[in-house]
């Protein structure tokens, strides 16, 4: 640990670097040096920074070590700041096998919509399939529609599984809230339409787990703390719950999620830790923890979250379901509490493609006033797939590879497949200044959390309400200046440039989705959560793009490591081409067939279940 701070960087202008694959740009894996911490040293740490003075210069060590003076505070960069990630309609482009719709229609008639873009099930009945696949939002549809089920018979399974699965011998975490008397009564209403004839569309029934960063009534929004539930009062449905339920989807309850979105873990020490289905001394990643795991345990086969820095699609991979980050703006954030106003939003985590598509579907609500300017919302006809025109992804090869052995194998022949079954192309590309984005992002979200939350919440409240690991999260947030702020946004301007440039030759970015796959659950951090700084920079390696830069972005799996842990593939793509990412997501699903559905050791059958 060096004295004195080194140089800062003098950035060249964004023009002029060469964004090629034989660029002669520095490559900087992430500089993380710290130990993981956690328990007894997590409070200590966080008495430290609370500390007057103190605290200060261990910040300020902290931030010299990790490089944010040198790359980001005090650099020399001749580009202005931006400050917001939102893109114009003329942004968009030209997409091929799409149904674009019409702004006039309700969500259910989005629905119906998406439903036709959708290849026919290949099992017109519930019969047991040859090996394990996850029942989709068809599946309970033509269940409750041929009687063989009903909404009020599911949604007392689920509530069943989750009283066994929060139990003290699985303790998995999933849900902050669960009311069982809402359930059942949004089931019955459901029920009795299908007894009708008449349900509102092929979500009706369906359950839908809402992260707890979304107003969702009759629940309290806590974003996972203890006491943010009752300092802000919910009044409504956020606007995509609201259209869910327009659909008729049962909103299961809140979904546990890392507190306030500030770590990658999911471990939660107010509300537990959420395990993985697949091995419950794993993470299940954050901060969508709950909805990601929920959705992976058969509990629901579509889960709302919400993405700021991968918060959807982390834990999408880590759990081995479809993680889905639209545009900036696509999605309405009314109601979604605001921790990061430039950077977050809502966002899917579903079981399959075609329950992404259909959850989209519902959500995009084009109807209502918008400061922005939006192109008309296309759906993929994913019955077209397969003669979509040849599609060029762009690979950054320093970057795709820094990642462990098994998911740099997986994510290698995932890409192959794509060539050898669609005849699609990557091409070479060099991606500057990722280390650098991945900082100006920390300092933006950082900045805009603590601007957001202090002068209501934190400013009077006891920090021991808080847990250590986000006590010390939110002393660095504090310890940004505007000065930190404004060098982020100018970082922000290259990188747009830099990810304009490159969508000018390919139609998206292909990468893995975590550098690790799902790390170990360590009970010293049950109480105090941890700070992994190592394992949470491979966790968000690859996801900053789509927050830092408002792009969509999806994940989709492709096998498991050699543990046995799931490995995803990441698709960014241009400004409003939510459809072409989710016809590759759906190719990359059908190349890998069944390798990709091993049965999570925690997992429960809603449907066919005695």
């Amino acid at each position: 640990m060096g004295f004195f701070i080194p140089p800062p960087k003098v950035y060249k202008p964004a023009a002029e670097v060469d964004l090629g694959p034989d660029s002669d740009e520095h490559y900087i894996s992430p500089n993380v040096k710290a130990p993981r911490v956690a328990g007894f040293l997590v409070k200590m740490l966080a008495w430290v920074l609370e500390t007057p003075v103190l605290g200060w210069i261990v910040l300020g060590v902290l931030k010299r070590d990790n490089l944010v003076y040198k790359l980001v505070s005090d650099a020399e960069i001749p580009e202005p700041p931006l400050f917001t990630a939102t893109h114009t309609w003329q942004a968009a482009i030209q997409e091929q096998s799409v149904r674009v719709t019409e702004s006039r229609l309700s969500p259910a008639e989005r629905v119906q919509e998406a439903v036709a873009c959708v290849p026919a099930a290949a099992q017109a009945q519930l019969e047991p399939a040859a090996g394990f696949r996850r029942w989709t939002v068809r599946d309970f549809h033509r269940a409750y529609r041929s009687g063989q089920a009903t909404p009020t018979m599911v949604a007392r399974r689920f509530l069943a599984a989750v009283e066994e699965c929060s139990g003290p011998d699985l303790n998995m975490g999933f849900f902050i809230s669960c009311d069982p008397a809402d359930v059942l009564r949004q089931a019955e209403d459901s029920t009795r339409r299908y007894q009708q004839g008449a349900p509102l569309s092929a979500m009706d029934g369906v359950l839908v787990a809402v992260k707890d960063e979304l107003d969702c009534l009759p629940y309290p929004t806590s974003g996972g703390t203890r006491w943010l539930g009752s300092a802000r009062r919910c009044a409504a449905d956020a606007a995509c719950v609201a259209q869910l339920r327009a659909c008729g989807a049962v909103m299961a309850g809140k979904a546990n999620m890392h507190e306030l979105g500030a770590g990658t873990s999911g471990i939660n020490p107010h509300h537990g830790a959420t395990r993985n289905p697949y091995n419950v001394g794993r993470v299940s990643g954050g901060s969508s923890g709950g909805s990601a795991a929920a959705v992976c345990a058969g509990l629901c086969p579509v889960a709302l979250g919400a993405d700021g820095g991968g918060s959807v699609r982390m834990p999408a991979a880590l759990c081995g379901v479809v993680g889905f980050k639209p545009t900036a703006g696509r999605l309405s954030n009314s109601g979604l509490l605001p921790l990061n106003w430039t950077v977050g939003m809502p966002g899917i985590l579903a079981a399959t493609v075609e329950d992404t598509l259909i959850a989209y579907a519902a959500i995009a609500d084009q109807s209502k006033p918008s400061p922005l300017q939006q192109p008309e919302l296309n759906l993929p006809m994913l019955t077209r797939t397969r003669s979509m025109p040849s599609i060029r992804l762009a690979k950054y090869a320093k970057w795709f590879d820094d990642s462990s052995e098994d998911i740099r194998s997986l994510c290698g022949k995932a890409l192959q497949m794509l060539r050898t079954h669609y005849g699609w192309e990557s091409v070479d590309v060099t991606v500057p200044e990722i280390e650098e984005m991945r900082l100006a992002h920390y300092v933006t979200m950082g900045s805009e959390c603590t601007a957001s939350l202090a002068a209501k919440y934190l400013d009077s409240m006891d920090r021991s309400e808080v847990g250590w690991d986000v006590r010390i999260a939110l002393s660095a947030y504090g310890s940004f200046s505007s000065r930190d702020y404004l060098s982020a946004q100018r970082l922000r301007c290259r990188q747009m440039y830099f990810h304009e440039k490159i969508f000018e030759t390919a139609d998206a970015i292909v990468t893995p989705m975590t550098g690790v796959t799902a790390y170990a659950l360590q009970d010293d951090a049950l109480s105090t959560g941890e700070l992994d700084y190592i394992n949470g920079a491979a966790l968000v390696r690859y996801s900053i793009a789509g927050n830092f830069l408002g792009l969509p972005a999806i994940t989709v799996p492709v096998g498991y490591d050699r543990g046995g842990l799931p490995v995803g593939l990441q698709f960014i793509g241009r400004p409003w081409s939510e459809a072409t990412l989710l016809h590759l997501a759906y190719a990359m699903q059908e190349a890998c067939g069944k390798k990709v559905l091993r049965k999570p050791k925690v997992h429960y059958d809603l449907l066919t279940k005695e």
